[in-house]
């Protein structure tokens, strides 16, 4: 019996010695994916890399909680959706902590590499599209534009088809007998949001945390333009489209405008 315990300890947590920090996460691959387009080899190309790189690992576990939270949602847990959603605000501020990693590369110190990226662009990121399309923002028609493989298209498509989290917050409140009325009927929906406010305390919290998803995004909306003009001012983008100029024309966007309107509504 004795024998039996030392073979479970000394076994535990290693596989007969067969897993590794390194084989469990796949490390030599993943330090494998950072290749330089710049020759000779510019300085900031390797952190300009790493940064995007994290920030679509990210995006990846933003989608995985956002699920979460819709799921939750429909099935009328939303205890369980708040946790979640307090990942997804957990890692937006790591988000917005990357501006400031990037913004260490000076103008000069792009312009190595810059040419190098075309026509490549942050616009084609798919899991960025996919984020905006769960949250509650489908938009369709930038698909165009972003040159996406038919395996990411899919995925898009399948996003724009499916159940969104602003869609399952409404489902919530619909099994609560507060059925929200879709189309431009703004003021009903607005009605009903002040009321759920001042009746129903746990929906109340839950709404404050959809709109701290939204105002996360929204902020490093903005700062991830300051970063860009901080970098080519007017120029651009590498993937032809207008740089800066157009990435200020997104930041009005919002996830859940009802909850944005409730506040002038109070």
């Amino acid at each position: 019996m004795g024998d039996d315990g030392d073979v479970r300890r000394a076994s535990f947590g290693q596989e007969g010695g067969e897993l590794s920090y390194g084989s469990y996460l796949k490390v030599p691959e993943l330090l494998g994916l950072q290749t330089l387009r710049s020759d000779p080899p510019a300085h900031d190309e390797l952190l300009f890399i790493v940064v995007h790189q994290a920030y679509e690992l990210w995006f990846k576990e933003m989608l995985f909680e956002l699920e979460t939270v819709r799921d939750r949602l429909l099935a009328g847990e939303p205890p369980a959706a708040r946790h979640a959603l307090s990942r997804v605000h957990a890692v937006e501020r790591v988000l917005i902590e990357h501006i400031g990693v990037i913004e260490t590369m000076t103008p000069q110190d792009f312009l190595e590499f810059r040419s190098n990226l075309a026509p490549g662009s942050g616009f084609q990121s798919v899991q960025f599209r996919e984020i905006e399309a769960v949250s509650g923002l489908k938009e369709p028609g930038l698909v165009s534009s972003m040159s996406p493989s038919e395996e990411e298209r899919a995925r898009l498509e399948r996003r724009w088809g499916e159940p969104t989290v602003w869609d399952a917050f409404c489902s919530l409140l619909e099994a609560n007998g507060l059925p929200m009325p879709a189309g431009d009927e703004e003021a009903r929906r607005t009605s009903l949001l002040a009321m759920v406010w001042s009746e129903d305390q746990s929906i109340f919290y839950l709404s404050e945390d959809l709109l701290t998803h939204d105002e996360l995004f929204a902020r490093w909306r903005y700062l991830h333009v300051l970063m860009v003009e901080r970098q080519i001012g007017s120029k651009s983008g590498t993937g032809g489209s207008s740089g800066a100029s157009y990435l200020r024309t997104t930041l009005d966007k919002r996830f859940y405008p009802d909850l944005w309107a409730l506040r002038s509504y109070l």
